[in-house]
């Protein structure tokens, strides 16, 4: 029987990994075929999938792709799918300038087709339960915020793509790359900030983009935040954030409520004390059940002619204050 929701990966590198991982586990879906430069399928890639170079060279009826490419390239594969009629779920971030994002964002809106981006993270459920208090504004007046993004990526990391570690391709360091899972979610909690200092700097890599940098942020109504992003922090460490409140501190690790310090509030996470899996040593993604989320997030999305949760729109700030913190660089 012929699943209800099919896609196409544009890529076939390391992250397109994951979209297959992810796919088996969802009953409504199947990946149709994959787009890839070389006409050649990866080992990852089951026989039976069509591969072609081009999207217009895909022979069978799909309803959406999935851009797995560079982040610089996201943008073409967006627009080249919109005028095709096809819906487009891109890989983090968006694209890296505001003149691709605003191109894609546009052609989807003009062929009417959704557009989404995985930022996972905003599924988990310790994260949607802060942004819920968030918006109640449970926690009073928040006073500051702290990202800490300590990841740890050799040179070979850096050597197994010509695009990394490249402003024109991979667009920045770990303020891009990394770290914009947690600018997203920054953004998502706090909105932008109307100032911004960076300080970044090249250490530990042979790369022309900064491996580590501190970002300061001021909003409107006084809160302060704090930003660490780097790729030099042997041998990696798991996300972290604080939160200071008028009510009290949140702790988190990894996406999970590890500290909560809020007066006269219960914590409202179930994961507490749940061993935690550290993310910062590894570009591979071992658990996709984020992915999955995210996926099915989208099909319902498109299936209820509705944005999806995480729109273009909406991810569209991440690359913004990323682009903030580079200034002139």
């Amino acid at each position: 029987m012929r699943k209800t929701f099919t896609f196409v990966i544009i890529g076939s590198g390391m992250i397109s990994r994951n979209y297959f991982q992810a796919m088996k586990k969802i009953d409504a879906a199947e990946i149709v075929g994959v787009v890839s430069r070389s006409g050649a399928g990866a080992d990852h890639i089951p026989a039976h999938i069509e591969v072609a170079t081009d999207i217009s060279r895909i022979s069978k009826e799909f309803d959406a792709v999935i851009i797995a490419t560079p982040n610089g390239l996201h943008h073409e594969g967006a627009i080249a799918s919109a005028a095709r009629g096809k819906h487009v779920l891109t890989e983090k971030p968006l694209d890296i300038t505001a003149a691709n994002m605003d191109q894609m964002i546009g052609a989807c809106a003009a062929h009417k087709v959704k557009l989404g981006v995985v930022y996972q993270h905003r599924l988990s459920p310790d994260y949607l339960s802060i942004k819920k208090l968030l918006e109640a504004k449970s926690f009073g007046r928040i006073y500051c915020a702290d990202f800490a993004v300590r990841c740890w990526r050799d040179q070979e990391y850096y050597d197994s793509g010509q695009w990394r570690g490249t402003w024109k391709v991979d667009g920045g360091g770990p303020f891009m790359q990394q770290a914009c899972h947690e600018l997203d979610l920054y953004t998502w909690f706090f909105g932008m900030p109307e100032e911004v200092v960076a300080f970044t700097g090249t250490y530990g890599h042979t790369i022309e983009v900064e491996d580590h940098g501190v970002a300061i942020f001021r909003h409107a109504d006084g809160m302060v935040g704090s930003f660490i992003a780097s790729t030099v922090a042997y041998p990696g460490f798991d996300p972290s954030l604080a939160m200071h409140t008028e009510r009290g501190t949140v702790l988190m690790t990894n996406g999970r409520i590890t500290g909560w310090h809020i007066r006269e509030m219960e914590n409202p996470s179930r994961q507490l004390h749940q061993p935690l899996h550290s993310a910062g040593a590894s570009a591979v993604v071992k658990d996709v059940s984020g992915h999955q989320a995210v996926i099915e997030e989208f099909i319902s999305a498109v299936q209820e002619n509705r944005e999806p949760f995480i729109s273009g729109a909406s991810a569209r700030a991440a690359t913004e204050l990323a682009l903030r913190i580079y200034g002139d660089r």
